[in-house]
C-alpha cells in the first residue's frame, strides 16, 4: 500500500490515452421507474459499448419499451442516472434532448411511415426537415441507404404499394439515413412471416457489422434475436453476404427483464445453457432446433 504522503509519478498522457477505455454509448446506473404503484424498473444498471448490440427480452409489460423511451428521454427515471453518448440525459431540458436525439435512429413496431409521402421522401424526411443538407446530397444519401437495404428501385413508390417486409426495410433505411451512432428497435419483425423477417434481420446484421452502429433491440421474437446474434455480415468479391458467426466473434448480447430487474445478461450460448427456472420456462417454446 502506498502511504498517503508519498508522491506517485503521473503516467504519461499518451500512455493514459492509449489504455483508457472508450466510454459506453449507453449507461444506466441504478435506474428505477414506476407508473404510480406499478414498479417497472428497479435499480437497473447496465452499459453498452460502441458498436455492440443488446437484445431486450422479457414478457409483455416487463419494461422493454419503457427502457427504450428512457434512452430517448421521452420518459424520465424516478431515480438513478442515464448517460447517452457521454451526456447525462435524465435531467436535460427538451431542447437539449433534441440535440442528443439527433444521433439516435428509431425503428418503431408500427413502422410509422408517412402514407402521403414516397419512399424517397420518407427516408429523407429527417434530412430535409432537420438539416441544411442540399437537396442533391439528401437524394444521394437516400439512394445510398435504400441500396443498402436492397430497395433503391422503389424510391418513387408509396408505402401502400410495398409489402410488409419492404415497409420494414424502408423504416430501417429511414432510421439510418442521418448516420446515427445509435439505433433503437421496438419489435421490428412482429407480424412478419419467417422469410420476410429474415430479410429484415439481415439488414440489421449489416448495420451492426458494416456500419458499426450500436443498437438496442427490444423484441418478443426470440428466434429473430438468435438469428441476428449468431450471424455476421462480411464483404466478399461477390458482394455482402450474411454468414454464420464464428464462435466468440458476435457483437450481440442478451438482457432479460423480469419483475423490474435483469435476470440474465450474456451471449446466446450462455442464455440457452442457463439453469435458471424462469429462463428455462421463458425459452421453452422457442428453443432451437427451429
Amino acid at each position: 500500500m502506498i502511504p498517503r504522503s508519498a508522491s506517485v509519478a503521473a503516467p504519461r498522457a499518451d500512455a493514459a490515452t492509449a489504455t483508457s477505455p472508450e466510454p459506453p454509448i449507453i449507461a444506466f446506473d441504478r435506474v428505477s421507474f414506476a407508473f404510480d404503484d406499478h414498479v417497472v424498473l428497479h435499480e437497473v444498471s447496465f452499459s453498452i459499448p460502441r458498436g455492440r448490440m443488446r437484445f431486450l427480452l422479457g414478457a409483455s409489460g416487463s419494461g422493454k419499451s419503457v427502457l427504450l423511451k428512457l434512452i430517448l428521454g421521452l420518459l424520465r427515471p424516478d431515480s438513478g442516472t442515464i448517460t447517452v453518448n457521454g451526456h447525462r440525459i435524465d435531467a436535460l431540458s427538451e431542447p437539449e434532448l433534441l440535440d442528443i436525439r439527433g444521433d439516435i435512429g428509431m425503428v418503431f413496431q408500427e413502422i410509422a411511415l408517412f402514407d402521403s409521402l414516397t419512399v424517397e421522401e420518407n427516408v429523407g424526411y429527417r434530412l430535409y426537415e432537420e438539416t441544411d443538407m442540399p437537396a442533391d446530397d439528401v437524394r444521394q444519401r437516400v439512394e445510398e441507404v435504400l441500396g443498402f437495404v436492397g430497395l433503391e428501385e422503389y424510391m418513387t413508390r408509396m408505402p401502400a404499394e410495398l409489402s410488409g417486409g419492404q415497409r420494414r426495410r424502408v423504416a430501417v433505411a429511414r432510421a439510418m439515413a442521418s448516420r446515427p451512432g445509435l439505433l433503437l428497435f421496438d419489435d421490428p419483425t412482429t407480424g412478419l412471416d419467417p422469410i420476410t423477417s429474415i430479410s429484415v434481420n439481415d439488414e440489421i446484421v449489416k448495420l451492426r457489422d458494416l456500419e458499426q452502429v450500436t443498437a438496442v433491440f427490444a423484441t418478443h421474437q426470440i428466434r429473430d434475436a438468435f438469428y441476428i446474434a449468431t450471424h455476421q455480415a462480411v464483404r466478399t468479391p461477390a458482394g455482402i453476404q450474411i454468414v454464420d458467426a464464428a464462435p466468440g466473434s458476435t457483437r450481440a448480447d442478451f438482457m432479460v427483464l423480469h419483475e423490474g430487474r435483469f435476470v440474465f445478461e450474456g451471449d446466446a450460448d450462455a442464455l440457452l445453457a442457463s439453469p435458471d427456472p424462469y429462463l428455462k420456462e421463458f425459452l421453452f417454446n422457442t428453443l432451437p432446433p427451429w
